[in-house]
């Protein structure tokens, strides 16, 4: 496959791979389902997607699967598309050109934040970051029909994170690692939200002042860096001494 397409794509297969792998070692996986998605720049919305049937853990980047805006793959394959997995990301990526990567999860911790109807609290650091970049988008049923994708689009807008409702969490981002360390964020604070509320204590809230001020204190914090670009190599040199081959 390396030899069969650009150093752009063959890039992003590796990133898109990588990412599937480290999901996996996160333990976010659900099994064969849910779904991670890269659009390739070059091309006229193409987009690499998971071989439904594969474990996220097994994925590489020769094992991806190209497919154009109607869900037809773009060379042989011997593996099928989610049709879900479509639905979502073919919408955003239709209306999102700033967007690279969209990665959507079904968590235990994802899924209960998104099941409480006011969903993410204000109560850790984690959903402070998170919060001024937030959607949320109802449940209507398995994500399978594509008069949903208007409604996908609409509540997502220009935000960067959405909990689907009832159902599990989605990032997005201008390159894997972006879209990563959102859903480790985001991930992150729905973990501490149910912990916390497992104490049985009342939640102390973050004062509103802190939190309109939250932006400003991360970019001071990673010196005007992209958080994701110090991240990324890092995790990458994990996934290689854990599980590596995901470049294959």
């Amino acid at each position: 496959m390396k030899t069969e397409c650009s150093d752009l794509e063959w890039t992003l297969r590796c990133d898109l791979a990588a990412c599937y792998r480290l999901i996996a070692l996160h333990g976010w996986d659900d099994l064969v389902f849910t779904h991670i998605s890269a659009r390739i720049p070059e091309t006229d919305h193409h987009f690499l997607i998971n071989p439904y049937g594969m474990m996220f853990e097994e994925i590489t980047a020769s094992s991806l699967v190209k497919v154009d805006m109607t869900g037809q793959p773009i060379g042989p394959s011997a593996y099928p598309v989610n049709p879900a997995g479509f639905v979502i990301h073919s919408a955003i990526h239709a209306a999102r050109d700033d967007v690279i990567c969209v990665l959507h999860t079904h968590t235990t911790a994802g899924v209960a934040v998104a099941a409480q109807t006011q969903g993410l609290l204000a109560i850790s650091q984690q959903a402070s970051v998170i919060l001024p970049m937030l959607a949320y988008h109802d449940y209507e049923g398995l994500a399978v029909r594509d008069d949903e994708k208007r409604r996908l689009q609409t509540n997502l807008g220009s935000k960067q994170a959405m909990i689907l409702r009832n159902h599990g969490l989605l990032t997005v981002g201008s390159s894997m690692a972006a879209a990563f360390l959102l859903m480790f964020t985001l991930e992150r604070a729905c973990q501490i939200q149910i912990a916390a509320q497992a104490g049985g204590s009342s939640l102390e809230t973050i004062r509103r002042h802190i939190l309109e001020g939250t932006e400003v204190a991360v970019t001071k914090a990673t010196g005007g860096m992209d958080a994701s670009v110090l991240v990324w190599p890092a995790l990458l040199r994990r996934l290689n001494r854990l599980n590596p081959g995901y470049d294959q």
